[in-house]
Order: structure tokens, then C-alpha cells, then sequence
């Protein structure tokens, strides 16, 4: 499609809604807005705007909608796919200024929200409450609206769930400009389809959020973490399946190397409190009572022992807490800092062929000539596979870096997995959906997106 390049006139069309102070044109648009964290994709918006209402985003939208110009939606541009990058120019929209905490309910348990506020920002209001939102996806400084929009998950999804299952209503304009609410405050709703649930993980192709209301609950008042050292990341990894089985409930599994955690020594100039074993399970349990947290962390942790791991590292302390988790937290950080260039692989498998797909990274690795780290939560089977350029050059490197994502990504389909299971598709990762969706699918997403958007203005060339 051929969108309408900008003009003065459309510029001064929306500095009149939201003020000139408030948008910046060409060649001042800051570098930071031309890619997101997947870095390797760069282009620039002809307009960056940041409305602070759903008013004014419907004027804009509307605008757009009528004269054919690309809107991209923008948030912390945390994202690795692309996402939030404006590949056809147009207007960007940042939800920077939309970052009001509206309202925290008690008696209904939700939290209402512009897309705007931060994910640690909601963390840090509802515990002030003894209240918890439990999607905890690493980047805490992404915004919520961009959790939302790719169904955001985390290292607690093992208990609880991802961000599509703390969503009760959503405040979306449409690309026509039409501000609508889907979802309510409610505990259930049979009426109808859920459109909601359509918008979450949409990945700002069919609404603009502008309101998001969250379903919380109360926090947890204990928890507790398992560091397992284990001699090999094969063993490590068979025993998540037997965890699973034990219908003990951890909060989160994450599995970890020790090359990996030797980049985050590096990255954070501190050591972790273990590195004596090649590979490590990650375990945290939370409860109300340490009675309750204590009959689950000991079957698991009998589980481990029985399994060959060489150790169980106890941490009840908030200091040993945030000594291991803020080692954790820094993997994708430190794993970037290490390399000239990378590029990530999100997939996620059936719980049991989680060790079947890590084998095959390595596989890759040495077939393909390419260095590869991973990290991720063997607990829900998301895993994070990192291919690194380090001194390639950039040709070779895009070349083994396709036919590596190519085999990758069709593994993961043969063993019954997706493309990708909480960083969303974007531009990126496109040609990967087309061949493991199948043509059913598709058809049937790119029928939704038509119904939503038939000008297809709202981020062109992302998802389908």
C-alpha cells in the first residue's frame, strides 16, 4: 500500500490537537525512536507525537484513517521483533505522556491504568496495598501498554499466568478514530467474543490502548528461591518435567548456563552466589505461610537430589533474593554487551520437549558455525536463544543467522511448539509465522486485521 508521505499542512493538522510542544518532526526525531531493542532495524518515523489522551489519539487515528498515512504505536520500545519501529514513516504515537495511574479499586481488585505507566511503577503502587500484579516480565521498565500489546509473560508465568490473564476491560481506539470499551470490570463474561482478548498480544495492529483496567491479587507474604547446580544443562533440563509432575507449584522454573551467568558476573562486576556447576535450576515459591512454601520447595528439592543435582542453595534472605535475581535479571543485558551484534530466537515448546529443543541449539551451534547462549523459563517451555555475530561480518553472520532461525524455528514447530512465546512477532519474526501458522490461520488473522483496520494505517508490516 502507498501511504501519504507528511506534509506541513498535516503536521500544524496535529500540533492543533496536541500541541507543537508536544511532537518533533524529521530529521529532529531522536535515534532512539528509528528501532527498538532488536537494534539491527532502523527507520524513522516523519512524526513523533505524544498525545496525553484518548481524545486526542482519536483525532490523530481519525486523521490518518482519512488521509492513508502509517501510524505506529510507541511505548518503552523495549520490544525485540521490530514492533514498535515505523517502517512505512507516518506518524509515531508515544504513550509517554498517557502514564496516569487512575484508579486502584479494593473492593473489585483492579487497578486502572493509562499505557503509559511502567511495569515497575504498578509494582512498586499495588504492593503499597498488599496488593501483587502478577505478570513479571524481566524488562521492568517496560510499559504496560506494550505488555498488553504482545501478552507480555515472565518468570512467574508458571503459577500465573501471562498479561492476557490479568486483563479485565481495555479502552481501544479504532483506526477510524472511534474510542470503544471492551471488557468490563467483571469476574466473567460469556457475551459474545471476546474482543478484548483479540486486542491483548495484537501488537498494536488492530487499537491504540488507552486505558487498561488490571486484575490483582493479594500478595503473596512469603517466597522463597532454589538455586540447583547441576553437571550438565541435559540434566538440569530433564528435570523440569518430573518438577512439573510433582504438583508442587512453583512460581517460576528458569534454567541458566554458566556461560551466561559468567556474562552477567561481567556485565554487573559482582559475582553470583554460585559457580560451581555448569548449569543451574532456578526455583522461587511463594505462599501465605512458610509451612505451605516449605511442603513444596522440599519435594521439589528431593526431586533435584534424586535427579543428580550437586547441590540446593537455600535463599530466604531479601538480600540472597536479589543477589540471584538480579543476576538473572541482567542476562539479556549481558549477553548483548558481550557481542557485536545479536539476534533472538523466542520460542516456546510443550513443557516435555523442552529438553529436546535445547539439545538442538547446541546442535545448531556447531553445525552452523554460530555462537549461541540461552537462558529462559523451562517452566512454561519460552525459551531465549541468542544467536551472536561477535567477529563475523555482518554478511556471514545474516546468512548462518537465517538458515539457523530457519532450522530453529521448523524444530519448533515439529515438536509441537510456536514462534514465539511472550516478544510477539513484530517484522522480524513474520516469515517464521507464515510457516508454522498454516494457511487456515492466517487467512483468518489477516480477515480480523481487515475488519479492524481496512486501511491497514495502524502499524503496517507487523505480525501478518
Amino acid at each position: 500500500m502507498n501511504y501519504k508521505p507528511l506534509t506541513q499542512t498535516d503536521i500544524d493538522y496535529i500540533a492543533a490537537i496536541c500541541g507543537r510542544e508536544n511532537l518533533v518532526c524529521g530529521g529532529e526525531v531522536h535515534e532512539d525512536f528509528s528501532h527498538d531493542e532488536l537494534g539491527d532495524l532502523h527507520k524513522f518515523p516523519e512524526l513523533l507525537v505524544m498525545p496525553e489522551n484518548a481524545q486526542q489519539v482519536s483525532k490523530i487515528l481519525k486523521y490518518a484513517n482519512e488521509n492513508l498515512i502509517a501510524v505506529t504505536p510507541r511505548g518503552q520500545g523495549t520490544g525485540l521483533v521490530g514492533g514498535a519501529v515505523a517502517m512505512h514513516g507516518g506518524i509515531m504515537i508515544s504513550t509517554a505522556r498517557m502514564n496516569s495511574i487512575i484508579e486502584l479499586d479494593q473492593h473489585n481488585l483492579t487497578l486502572t491504568v493509562e499505557p503509559g505507566v511502567l511495569l515497575m511503577e504498578i509494582a512498586a503502587h499495588v504492593e503499597q496495598h498488599d496488593l501483587f500484579y502478577p505478570p513479571d516480565p524481566g524488562e521492568k521498565s517496560a510499559s504496560i501498554g506494550g505488555n498488553i500489546n504482545t501478552n507480555a509473560g515472565g518468570m512467574r508465568a508458571v503459577k500465573y499466568g501471562v498479561t492476557r490473564d490479568y486483563i479485565r476491560a481495555l479502552e481501544v481506539v479504532l483506526p477510524d478514530g472511534e474510542i470503544t470499551w471492551f471488557g468490563g470490570k467483571t469476574v466473567k463474561n460469556s457475551s459474545g467474543y471476546s474482543l478484548k482478548d483479540l486486542i491483548v498480544g495484537s501488537e498494536g495492529t488492530l487499537g491504540f490502548v488507552t486505558r487498561a483496567i488490571l486484575r490483582l491479587l493479594p500478595r503473596p507474604a512469603k517466597s522463597i528461591s532454589l538455586l540447583v547446580p547441576f553437571p550438565s544443562l541435559d540434566l538440569a533440563i530433564e528435570t523440569v518435567p518430573l518438577i512439573i509432575q510433582s504438583k508442587a507449584v512453583p512460581t517460576a522454573i528458569e534454567y541458566m548456563e554458566r556461560a551466561v551467568i559468567e556474562n552477567s558476573e561481567d556485565f554487573l562486576g559482582k559475582k553470583f552466589p554460585d559457580s560451581s556447576a555448569d548449569a543451574y535450576l532456578l526455583l522461587t515459591f511463594d505462599g501465605h505461610t512458610r509451612e505451605d512454601i516449605e511442603k513444596d520447595y522440599e519435594k521439589v528439592a528431593h526431586i533435584c537430589l534424586e535427579q543428580g543435582a550437586l547441590d540446593i542453595l537455600i535463599s530466604d534472605t531479601q538480600e540472597r533474593q536479589e543477589s540471584i535475581w538480579s543476576a538473572r535479571g541482567a542476562f539479556l543485558e549481558a549477553i548483548k554487551a558481550s557481542t557485536t551484534e545479536m539476534d533472538e530466537c523466542d520460542v516456546v515448546v510443550p513443557r516435555n520437549r523442552v529438553a529436546e529443543f535445547v539439545k538442538f541449539t547446541k546442535q545448531i551451534e556447531t553445525e552452523e558455525s554460530i555462537r549461541i547462549r540461552s537462558f529462559g523459563h523451562a517452566g512454561d517451555g519460552n525459551l531465549h536463544v541468542y544467536l551472536l555475530r561477535d567477529s563475523l561480518s555482518r554478511e556471514v553472520f545474516r546468512e548462518r543467522l537465517q538458515k539457523s532461525f530457519a532450522r530453529l524455528y521448523r524444530r519448533a514447530g515439529e515438536l509441537g511448539g510456536q514462534v514465539s512465546g511472550e516478544h510477539g512477532i513484530g517484522f522480524a519474526k513474520r516469515q517464521y509465522l507464515e510457516e508454522i501458522a498454516g494457511d487456515v490461520q492466517l487467512r483468518l488473522m489477516r480477515q480480523i486485521k481487515q475488519a479492524f483496520d481496512p486501511n491497514n494505517i495502524l502499524n503496517p508490516g507487523k505480525v501478518v
